[in-house]
């Protein structure tokens, strides 16, 4: 119910038509009693008294109540889809934003097709249960109410008599809630598996047919899909158990009223149309509790989707601004790394005691194994993820001192795993800066050395790209990637082995281009290219998250320790490689 109530609290916004929508609800229930009346006195005074005369003000008083009943039906019904629409437009919108304000922590966690599965299949759940199981469920308790009423004013003992079987309506209807309930958490859950896994195979489909496990992954959704099928076939059993013992108690009433009914009729103690309306009614307060089962039902799917929807929302970002956040002006780029430390569980440190003293203009180039913490320093930056110890400064702000978003609008970064838009080139490389001149576009797109090849496509900068940028080689989306980045002129500017899906020609081209373009910028590389490292004005090597050695490139030579190890293994072969395309190219 807590769930149901808070999903009901999203719905205040439109108060006014909601007290709109439950004024005809109202007005309709009170139409229920019109029908069995008029029965009652078409068959006692019309039929047994022979007064035929008022047989057609009865019918056409029949006929204004139906007619006025659907109207009030029709009108219900769309005030309470708009509601329910408009509603669910505002919740997908937080849904989403949330989703977008969630710290990296968050994703390193969760699944992206479970994600999906929460923002679509359990939303849509949602609205199904606005639109139609909250009007169902007033309308239903309101004319049980008056239902019940109406039949104790006519005759006590037979109302008593009659309703004899509904505390045993009302306690199935509750042992199936209890029952049910837990099952379409289940189910809920099952779906996201499934999405999941539909997900991450359309993402690697090219994993899937180079490595030639179609056949493993058919038989994994299909384990899952199982499953999922499983959950679904037990609680329809439980459906299939459950209505026809509606139907049998429901029955059982009515064949209470015939028996008692019939026994009071013939002895004088009640009228035949009496008789005859008090029927109708019964079976008007039948169909209700009848409704309750399925109305439960649907508020059991929707308490399970609510309970996945409203975890996202409950979920708060590890990173966020303070409330005393101030904007980050224009910085000059003095990066500062104080005795920080960082670990992404609590537990097992990835950065400890790093200082890094970074001054406007300088490139830091970051060396070292994998897992020794170069992704960490460049991602604390940005602040995707906030320091376990230590501070990260810019001109002597702490990062976590000002707003996030004006702490990003003056970082530029090109990541390893490039991923780019399903949209046009032009949009894709405009990402950071959407109102761009036409010039500044170009001008990013040459300095990343893409501009000639985007010229060539016969729609240009239009050209539109497949998902993640399929339609462009690697380094091609690493050259865009570079060309967006440039284009948000920024003061800091974090690289992430941005020439590494490139020719040693293009690289050469690119290196040349960004040697000029970070020559006012503060910039942090991750590199395995020596032309990088050996102009960088710091080289940090770091081993366990630990910095092992600090210094520029002839600096390091000398000391022979493990930059040394890395540039005989790794860069003199391409120091020799990059020499010959350098006298190539003159």
């Amino acid at each position: 119910m807590g769930v149901v109530i808070r999903l009901l609290r999203q719905v205040q916004p439109y108060k006014w038509r909601v007290a709109l929508a439950l004024t005809m609800v109202f007005l309709s229930t009170g139409l229920v009693a019109v029908q069995p009346m008029l029965i009652r006195f078409a068959v006692d005074e019309v039929y047994q008294a022979e007064r035929w005369h008022l047989l057609g003000w009865i019918a056409l008083g029949l006929l204004l109540a139906t007619i006025l009943r659907s109207a009030l039906g029709y009108l219900e019904r769309i005030s309470m889809e708009w509601i329910a629409q408009r509603t669910i437009y505002d919740l997908r919108n937080n849904i989403y934003q949330q989703l977008q304000s969630l710290s990296f922590s968050f994703y390193d966690q969760a699944q992206t097709g479970e994600l999906m599965s929460r923002a679509t299949a359990d939303v849509e759940m949602l609205r199904r249960f606005l639109s139609f199981g909250i009007l169902r469920l007033t309308s239903s308790a309101l004319t049980m109410v008056v239902v019940m009423a109406l039949l104790l004013m006519m005759d006590v003992r037979l109302a008593l008599v009659s309703m004899a079987s509904i505390p045993l309506l009302i306690l199935a209807v509750w042992r199936f809630a209890t029952t049910v309930r837990p099952r379409y958490r289940q189910i809920q859950d099952q779906l996201g598996v499934i999405t999941t896994v539909l997900q991450e195979v359309i993402a690697g489909v090219r994993v899937v047919r180079a490595f030639a496990q179609e056949d493993r992954e058919i038989e994994r959704f299909r384990r899952e899909n199982w499953r999922y099928l499983d959950l679904n076939i037990t609680t329809i059993r439980m459906w299939a158990l459950y209505f026809p013992l509606m139907t049998f108690l429901g029955g059982l009433g009515s064949t209470v009223v015939l028996w008692y009914g019939g026994s009071r009729v013939i002895a004088g103690g009640l009228s035949v149309g009496a008789m005859v309306a008090f029927q109708t009614l019964l079976m008007q307060l039948i169909m209700p509790i009848r409704m309750l089962g399925w109305l439960v039902n649907m508020a059991s799917q929707a308490a399970a989707a609510g309970q996945r929807v409203f975890a996202i929302l409950d979920t708060e970002s590890a990173v966020q601004d303070k409330p005393s956040a101030q904007e980050l002006q224009r910085p000059k780029g003095h990066v500062r790394f104080d005795r920080v430390s960082f670990s992404y569980d609590g537990q097992a440190p990835v950065l400890d005691g790093v200082s890094i003293d970074a001054r406007p203009g300088e490139t830091i180039a970051l060396l070292g194994a994998t897992g020794s913490g170069k992704s960490t320093i460049i991602n604390l930056i940005p602040r995707f993820y906030d320091v376990t110890a230590g501070s990260v400064t810019i001109d002597g702000n702490d990062v976590r001192d000002v707003t996030l978003k004006s702490l990003r609008a003056n970082i530029g970064m090109v990541l390893q795993e490039t991923f780019l838009f399903s949209a046009s080139l032009k949009d894709n490389i405009a990402y950071g800066r959407p109102g761009v001149s036409e010039q500044e576009l170009i001008s990013a797109a040459k300095a990343a050395q893409i501009h000639d090849f985007i010229v060539s496509l016969p729609e240009g900068y239009n050209t539109l790209i497949g998902e993640r940028g399929i339609g462009l080689s690697g380094g091609q989306k690493q050259r865009v990637a570079v060309a967006r980045a440039l284009l948000m002129d920024p003061r800091i500017l974090i690289l992430d082995e941005a020439t590494s899906s490139v020719d040693s020609e293009t690289e050469l081209a690119m290196q040349k281009a960004l040697q000029a373009v970070m020559a006012n910028r503060t910039t942090f590389v991750i590199a395995q290219r020596l032309s990088t490292v050996r102009r960088a004005h710091q080289i940090i090597v770091l081993q366990d998250g630990q910095i092992a050695e600090q210094g520029t490139h002839d600096s390091l030579l000398r000391q022979n320790g493990i930059y040394r190890e890395i540039y005989d293994l790794q860069f003199r072969q391409q120091e020799t490689t990059q020499g010959q395309a350098e006298r190539g190219s003159e």
